[in-house]
């Protein structure tokens, strides 16, 4: 059964549903005759919750990190069930100029940029990344690394880059619809994971103006496989670094930007959902012919 795109919790209304997961958490937890969940009872109710929560304690995710004990059947949890193959994304593939800033990204994470000298904002890739964005060396330098991605991927594509030229993270959240992109809130990723989609920036404010941004690889069992510069693998945002990483989606706390890329290759990529608004729509990105 894959995941129905929404955290199953007490009240849930899906007869089918709960009879599926109780079925399942009977055979993941060997509960028989009386301690077993009742499959021909449709409710989800303060009895199931406590199995949710007990898998929960004694299973990890596909990562190997423990659930979060609530006893709502999350994206994680739902995998963690079912398999990560039940958690399909909406959308794998990436229009043309995002698959290029992502496969970009990973050509520097596979060679393995870092900061030199070490802890320094500094060193000859870390110094064209922040000259691209017109920011002085020495800065804090995530979101320039983004931006410089996605210059190189227009420039190969011959194309504008519709990216915010900053280096600030929460100034590109800030502007980002100004430049045609629109804005998924945390709150509603947390609802639903499929709305995350490859090729998106990941936005996460730290306050007092300060914020972290990478790259969305791709999104498989709920959690999100990103590229990030300035970081490491302790996912800090003051790592030396250029890192694949893995995230869950609660940790991003500000929300993501999607980018319409421009005319490129004989299409143009739009988005189904609805435009300027803080919400993008359960919707893909779809490469329409020019007219």
């Amino acid at each position: 059964m894959n995941y129905p795109h929404r955290p199953v919790r007490i009240g849930e209304r899906d007869a089918a549903l709960v009879r599926a997961l109780k079925h399942r958490l009977n055979e993941a937890l060997g509960l028989h005759g009386a301690a077993a969940l009742d499959i021909g009872d449709p409710a989800f109710g303060p009895r199931m919750r406590n199995a949710v929560r007990l898998f929960q304690e004694r299973h990890v995710d596909t990562q190997g990190r423990p659930l979060v004990q609530d006893g709502n059947v999350g994206v994680l949890t739902w995998a963690a069930l079912f398999g990560a193959a039940s958690v399909a994304p909406r959308t794998p593939s990436m229009p043309p100029l995002l698959a290029r800033a992502v496969q970009i990204a990973g050509v520097a994470a596979d060679r393995g940029v870092r900061e030199m000298p070490r802890n320094s904002n500094r060193g000859p890739e870390v110094d064209e990344y922040l000259r691209r964005t017109g920011t002085p060396p020495g800065h804090a330098w995530c979101c320039a690394f983004v931006y410089w991605c996605m210059d190189e991927a227009a420039s190969a594509l011959g194309i504008d880059n519709p990216m915010v030229r900053t280096a600030g993270c929460l100034k590109h959240w800030q502007r980002a619809e100004a430049h045609g992109a629109t804005r998924l809130l945390a709150r509603d990723a947390r609802r639903d994971v499929s709305l995350v989609q490859p090729g998106m920036m990941f936005i996460i404010d730290h306050r007092k103006g300060l914020g972290h941004t990478g790259l969305i690889e791709r999104v498989e069992a709920g959690l999100l496989h990103t590229i990030e510069g300035n970081t490491d693998a302790s996912r800090t945002r003051e790592g030396g670094g250029v890192y694949r990483l893995v995230r869950k989606v609660g940790e991003i706390n500000r929300g993501f930007i999607a980018y319409r890329a421009r005319a490129a290759l004989g299409s143009l990529c739009v988005s189904d959902g609805a435009r300027g608004v803080d919400r993008l729509q359960a919707a893909p990105m779809q490469c329409l012919p020019q007219t």
